[in-house]
């Protein structure tokens, strides 16, 4: 085999020591999750305008931090919405009257992620589509005043990462810290639909992809890259096929050492597992299908998903049939005629009351409110199971630190904002085993699978 084509395929090659997940074993919904729990979901507060997600510090304060689409972070402790925001991005005395753009479609406030020395250091990060530059991505960290611990100063900002977006839809948005301590970070394809920039296969482009940087640096550059990110340059190993420093940049000139999987379409959300650090990615599909994809705590980074050849377990344009099977199958997929339109991720339960729900993940859908949980039986083969039908607008959720779960509902307007405080509200959910709801409690509807 000729060197030059032995290290192209070395470097698109699936990573080593990852187990495949098989194109024959993609759960789907129907199956029975072991234990057999029926759930039910408590309302713990409800007012919020927009919200897309629920976030932890994991600073043992037992606050929750209820993301707004709109610009805002409200905490909620014991059930009750502080009245002052976390973190406000939509002030008359920030630039522009605000620095989130969320007038368009999808585009606002997505998802915010605390260091995991919080506790010392302070810092916050967000990503939010940027105002002033046109809604491209920026991932800007904030800190905390320790004589002041609820509120974030804006004027402490400090732009880490930035994504331009050449549309308003599939910005992606999730940020998280890994169990490495890195930042990942979720990257839609751009929009509009089809990826017309084929950017989920495009090393060369930070869309499309799962990005992993580090942000533990002071001074400029605000991050490095990790040395064991898939696409960085490696001179040793290089030097086992004798390719020079110009030949590799004629095989690969262009390759974002920052991607960390890619071929995805719009992974708005995606969750670590506590207990051991297994990668959950919640995609949001075009046209006909749903994926979660599973990334084992063992992968070395580098899995392609597929897109846009292929959007889970199918051909893409859908309907076409002879396209290859490469790359990394879902561990879980669902179809729009059957259970809804946009898959929403919340996150896997690992808290000490409900052993029947222990190490499900749980997905919600946008558009028929349906709930459903992921989880490996005894055999090691997934089952996927919808476990409640409520009729909400699901747009996300988080865990808690003692390992609970929530989901965050509101009944929003998708083409329409109607400003910071005209959407109509939204309320956070806790899932819990049915036979566990408290007497009294507000529930979730739910009108059956």
């Amino acid at each position: 085999m000729h060197r030059s084509l032995a290290v192209s395929l070395l470097l698109l090659a699936p990573v080593a020591g990852v187990a495949a997940q098989s194109w024959d074993n993609v759960a789907r919904p129907g199956g029975r999750l072991p234990g057999a729990p029926a759930v039910s979901l408590v309302k713990v507060a409800e007012g919020f305008n927009d919200p897309v997600g629920v976030v932890s510090a994991r600073d043992g304060s037992g606050r929750l931090f209820v993301i707004e689409r709109v610009g805002r972070v409200k905490i909620v402790k014991d059930g009750k919405i502080n009245p002052v925001p976390f973190l406000d991005l939509t002030g008359a005395a920030l630039p522009l009257g605000g620095e989130v753009q969320h007038q368009f479609i999808e585009q606002g406030l997505y998802s915010i992620a605390f260091h995991p020395q919080f506790k010392q250091n302070g810092y916050v990060y967000a990503h939010y589509a940027s105002l002033p530059f046109n809604g491209d991505g920026y991932i800007v960290r904030y800190t905390v005043s320790k004589s002041s611990p609820d509120k974030v100063d804006p004027a402490t900002a400090r732009v880490i990462y930035v994504i331009a977006q050449p549309w308003y839809n599939h910005n992606g948005g999730q940020i998280a810290f890994g169990p490495d301590g890195y930042l990942y970070i979720g990257s839609g394809d751009g929009g509009w639909e089809g990826d017309p920039l084929n950017a989920g296969q495009d090393l060369a482009t930070n869309l499309g992809k799962i990005l992993r940087i580090d942000v533990n640096v002071e001074g400029n550059p605000p991050y490095r890259i990790p040395e064991t990110n898939p696409l960085v340059w490696k001179p040793q190993l290089m030097a086992l096929f004798g390719v020079t420093d110009q030949t590799f940049a004629s095989l690969h000139p262009t390759a974002r050492p920052e991607i960390w999987a890619y071929g995805v379409r719009n992974p708005w959300s995606f969750h670590f597992d506590p207990k051991g650090g297994d990668l959950y990615i919640a995609d949001v599909g075009q046209s006909e299908l749903e994926a979660v994809y599973f990334q084992p705590a063992s992968s070395r980074g580098g899995e392609n998903y597929g897109w846009k050849y292929r959007f889970g377990s199918r051909c893409f344009p859908m309907g076409s049939t002879d396209c290859p099977r490469f790359g990394t199958a879902p561990a879980a997929e669902y179809d729009h005629k059957d259970v809804g339109c946009a898959v929403m991720g919340m996150g896997i339960y690992r808290g000490a009351q409900y052993a029947k729900l222990d190490g499900i993940y749980f997905v919600g859908d946008w558009c028929t409110g349906r709930i459903l949980g992921l989880k490996r039986d005894a055999a090691g083969k997934w089952q996927f199971q919808v476990l409640a039908n409520t009729g909400l607008n699901w747009q996300g959720g988080g865990m808690d630190e003692n390992g609970d779960v929530y989901a965050v509902h509101c009944n929003c307007f998708y083409t329409t904002d109607k400003g910071a405080t005209g959407n109509p509200p939204g309320g956070i959910y806790k899932i819990v085993p049915t036979e566990a709801v408290p007497a009294g409690a507000a529930v979730a509807p739910n009108k059956g699978n």
